[in-house]
Formats: structure tokens, C-alpha cells, sequence
């Protein structure tokens, strides 16, 4: 596929279909992402690839955060909650290492992971996958970072829900142009 093509093609799904995506799909996406240019070459970011019974525990884990700051939720929006990581087959959550020394910057290290994830997603556009990139209070819910054996210090960017298209003749919708936020200096 064409890296334009991929570009203006790939889209957030709100659905996927359930059907699992194979380990070594999964790993040829992963490497794609780590393709991204990070500063000083240190490698920012973490994956944690969620499947099968590990998204369950991730919203075991979102219900108990959740019911520790809202003490009053009925067991139905308890297990809205828990279901959250269900949507899709494949949830890779992407955390950002803090800087480990004084040169690395930490917007830098961010900026890497996010294109490690916008690599992963033109991936799986390319590999005929659908993909939606979430973040949400869970990425900076404390407990889901334990849940990852993260620091405070860390950043969770990212959870990426990927399945295979529902509607595989879905259209991306029109975005707008980059000619109002674009200012020519010549």
C-alpha cells in the first residue's frame, strides 16, 4: 500500500469485529512502530499487548479504580466499565519511559511514542486491519499503570483497540484541510 494511500485512508473504528488477530500480525505491526525517530535513540516506549483473558484483567482492574472514586455505581455501569478493553480482539496500551537523563527531554520522549503509535496504526491500515487510538482518565488512572508495573512517572499515551473491519467498504470520513493552520514563510 502506498504510504499516502495509508495516510489518508486509515480512520478511527468504533467497531471491530471479535475475530483474534494472530501473534505474528501483532509482532509485524510492533515492529513498524519501533521504526519511529526518537531523540538520542532511546527508546521511549513500552507495549503492553493486551488479548484474550488480559483484557479481562485490565477491566477488572478499570472497575476497581473506578468503583474506589465512585463508591455509589450501580453493578450495571460497574460492569460497563469492566467490558471497556472488550471492544476489540487486540488492546495495546503504549507508556513512555520518564527521561533517565538530563539531555532527554520528556515532550521528546512523548512525541516519539506518539509515532511509534501513528506507525502501528498506518500498519495495520496497511495490513487491513481497523484501529482506534483511546486514552481517557485510564491512562492516568494509578492503579492501571500498577496494573503494567509502571512508575507515577510514567506516561500511558495510548490504548490501541485493533480487530479486523466490520464494514471493510467503510470510507474514511472527510477531514478537514491543513490550509487554516498552515502559515507559508518565505
Amino acid at each position: 500500500m502506498d504510504v499516502f494511500d495509508a495516510i489518508h485512508g486509515r480512520f478511527s473504528a468504533d467497531t471491530v469485529s471479535s475475530e483474534p488477530i494472530p501473534k505474528p500480525q501483532i509482532e509485524r505491526l510492533l515492529a513498524a512502530a519501533v521504526q519511529a525517530p526518537n531523540h538520542y535513540r532511546v527508546r521511549p516506549w513500552r507495549f503492553f499487548v493486551l488479548t484474550g483473558a488480559g483484557r479481562n484483567r485490565l477491566g477488572s482492574i478499570m472497575a476497581k479504580s473506578f468503583l474506589r472514586r465512585n463508591p455509589e455505581v450501580p453493578p450495571e455501569g460497574l460492569e460497563k466499565i469492566r467490558s471497556l478493553p472488550l471492544r476489540a480482539p487486540v488492546v495495546i496500551a503504549v507508556a513512555v519511559d520518564p527521561p533517565a537523563e538530563p539531555k532527554v527531554i520528556a515532550t521528546e520522549n512523548i512525541c516519539a511514542a506518539a509515532a511509534a503509535c501513528q506507525n502501528l496504526l498506518l500498519a495495520a491500515h496497511a495490513e487491513g486491519l481497523r484501529a482506534k487510538w483511546r486514552t481517557g482518565e485510564w491512562a492516568r488512572d494509578s492503579l492501571v499503570k500498577e496494573f503494567f508495573s509502571l512508575s507515577p512517572e510514567h506516561t500511558i499515551i495510548s490504548f490501541l483497540y485493533l480487530g479486523r473491519a466490520v464494514d471493510p467498504d467503510a470510507l474514511p470520513p472527510m477531514r478537514p484541510s491543513y490550509e487554516d493552520r498552515t502559515v507559508w514563510i518565505e
